[in-house]
């Protein structure tokens, strides 16, 4: 059993930065032949000859399994719970296990948005697949998208498009999470050191200290921290003290100097510079402002 729908988009549509080109589903029972029939120019493909779109096509394997290569991967297995990204111009080919089959989502996209986080490394043809496991929302959001495409409301290209950032948020997320979460005792150490770091915003506790308390090394601490966080324990508690000091310059009194030294920066001229790097006002300006 196979549907699908494809969806025009206008020029206006193209301004907004994604447009969906094709949504559905398909279901092959053990044995059946693949691909099915029925699907527009372009898209159908012979297994062994693989194919190259010129979009991008975000694919959920919800049960079954299969094998995947392209130009930059060799064959691989496809797990029930896999999601898979295919490129633009990139040679691929993709099918399910004779003996298994499988019930498979798609939906097919373009547009600068998507380019723009393969240019910055996010998304790469080298791993085109991520391990997300079962979600009831991802079904959801594709079943969503196939409803959207079939009634064609006015604008549905720009809520299309919230579904495909949804989607690729929840895959790239959802893996990270579940590889991160093989190991709980680092999680827990992160989610203390966190902690730590919002309780103590108007102490001078320092990193290496919170390092320390959790029986760490501070570039173990770092490491660990960076990679579960993306961004370093230094500057995610120098981010926590603007955001204490923004709430200081608006709900008290307190001078300029008071606030830097409260929050333990090294001196006021020291605290002004990293506010204004981040709020792009002086600390005073920003107060004469409300």
């Amino acid at each position: 059993m196979q549907r699908s729908k494809y969806v025009l988009a206008n020029d206006r549509d193209k301004q907004w930065g994604l447009t969906v080109s094709t949504v559905g589903y398909e279901e092959i029972h053990p044995g059946a032949a693949y691909p099915t029939h029925g699907h527009a120019d372009g898209y159908y493909f012979k297994v062994e000859d693989g194919r190259r779109l010129n979009e991008y096509q975000l694919l959920y394997v919800m049960e079954g399994g299969g094998t995947f290569c392209s130009d930059h991967i060799a064959e691989m297995e496809l797990k029930e719970g896999d999601m898979f990204l295919l490129f633009p111009g990139e040679w691929h080919t993709y099918c399910p296990k004779s003996e298994r089959g499988w019930k498979n989502y798609w939906i097919g996209f373009m547009g600068r948005n998507v380019d723009d986080r393969v240019a910055a490394g996010f998304l790469s043809p080298e791993k085109p697949i991520y391990h997300v496991g079962f979600s009831a929302e991802i079904v959801q959001l594709y079943k969503s998208a196939y409803d959207i495409a079939e009634e064609e409301p006015a604008n549905s290209q720009q809520i299309l498009a919230g579904i495909v950032n949804h989607l690729i948020g929840m895959m790239y997320s959802l893996e990270r999470n579940i590889e991160l979460n093989k190991i709980p005792k680092r999680v827990n150490l992160i989610n203390r050191g966190r902690l730590r770091i919002r309780e103590s915003l108007e102490t001078p506790l320092t990193i290496q200290d919170i390092a320390d308390e959790l029986g760490m090394s501070y570039s173990n601490f770092r490491k660990l921290f960076k990679e579960y966080t993306g961004i370093s324990p230094a500057n995610y508690q120098q981010s926590l003290k603007l955001q204490r000091a923004k709430e200081l310059l608006t709900t008290t009194d307190m001078s300029v100097k008071e606030i830097a030294y409260r929050l333990s920066f090294d001196s006021p001229d020291y605290f002004s510079s990293k506010f204004r790097i981040k709020t792009g006002r002086k600390p005073s300006d920003f107060r004469d402002t409300l």
